[in-house]
């Protein structure tokens, strides 16, 4: 990949202009019990009341926004297990756009029945077989498209920082900011935010258990490839930190931990029971994190980015039974 210039303070506010009146300002909640039981103040900024139920609006319509007239028409295509691949659909539509979307066989029905409620063509692949992204080089070469990369651009970076730029001018300065990471998107953009305006802040990205490959790949100091992971948190089954995305992950974050499965159900569960909030598996990460006390905090200002709420009833109800 050439050298890309990575996104700056100034692209994320210029993306939250673009993204101004198209995309949800979320809120931010917070929780006596949870505070209690981590023994620090948490507060969540809730991606999975923005558009399409998560984060992945704002980076692909930001993405979108700034293709030519030219582009559009021709279209643009995205692979994805489910967020992205609705973020992009729903850009493009509202852009007057067509999309085509590359989803794995096993992304949850839920997440392909919406892409395909906005119009957008789905074609499956076998995500432990198959290369994402020589199928969509393969689509743009022959059909003319445009791709729409889930995290590695910096126009989908920007875009995704714009969360963490809301939840600081809401919410003020914290201590530690705890993030989900698949592809390292919604972190290197967040970092990117809170770091500028609070440089003291430490980031702390979260991973399944099963898909550790950013704390394999900031042990190594490169980026590392692990198996694609079996979990539950499918938009975090990503088995490569993205290229751009590790660059300025490796200089801005602290640490990552991992959450196995069964403390994701358990965030879930306690999102739910405590909190009244449905959050799908990958936006509980951060929650989990707290849960298993392996990071003590005591007294600090926590911010957590719960990234999303794409789960069916049927889904919720089977993870939990």
């Amino acid at each position: 990949m050439e050298a890309v210039a990575k996104p700056s303070l100034d692209d994320i506010r210029a993306a939250a202009e673009r993204l101004a009146g198209k995309a949800h300002r979320t809120p931010v909640l917070t929780s006596r019990t949870l505070d209690e039981r981590v023994g620090a103040q948490v507060l969540l900024k809730c991606e999975n009341f923005q558009r399409i139920g998560a984060f992945k609006f704002r980076g692909a319509y930001n993405a979108l926004s700034r293709l030519s007239a030219e582009q559009l028409t021709h279209g643009v295509c995205a692979y994805s297990s489910g967020n992205h691949a609705q973020a992009v659909a729903l850009s493009a539509a509202l852009l007057g756009c067509k999309a085509t979307i590359l989803m794995p066989e096993d992304a949850p029905e839920s997440k392909v029945e919406a892409v395909l409620g906005y119009d957008a063509q789905v074609i499956r692949f076998d995500r432990y077989t198959a290369d994402r992204t020589a199928l969509a080089g393969e689509l743009a070469v022959q059909r003319g498209f445009s791709i729409i990369p889930p995290y590695d651009h910096p126009d989908i970076i920007a875009g995704q920082g714009t969360a963490t730029l809301e939840f600081l001018e809401d919410a003020g300065a914290v201590d530690v900011m705890l993030v989900p990471m698949g592809g390292g998107g919604l972190m290197a953009g967040s970092a990117i935010a809170a770091t500028s305006l609070y440089p003291g802040t430490a980031m702390i990205g979260v991973e399944p258990e099963a898909g550790n490959d950013h704390q394999q790949s900031f042990a190594a100091g490169e980026r590392v490839s692990v198996p694609v992971p079996h979990t539950i948190a499918d938009g975090l089954a990503v088995s490569t930190p993205g290229e751009i995305t590790f660059a300025i992950n490796q200089k801005l974050v602290a640490g990552t931990i991992t959450v196995t499965d069964d403390e994701i159900r358990a965030a879930m569960r306690f999102l739910f029971d405590r909190m009244k909030i449905v959050v799908e598996p990958s936006g509980a990460v951060g929650v989990a994190a707290l849960l298993t006390g392996r990071m003590p905090l005591p007294g600090k200002r926590i911010g957590v980015l719960v990234s999303g709420g794409n789960v069916s009833a049927d889904r919720f109800c089977a993870l939990l039974g």
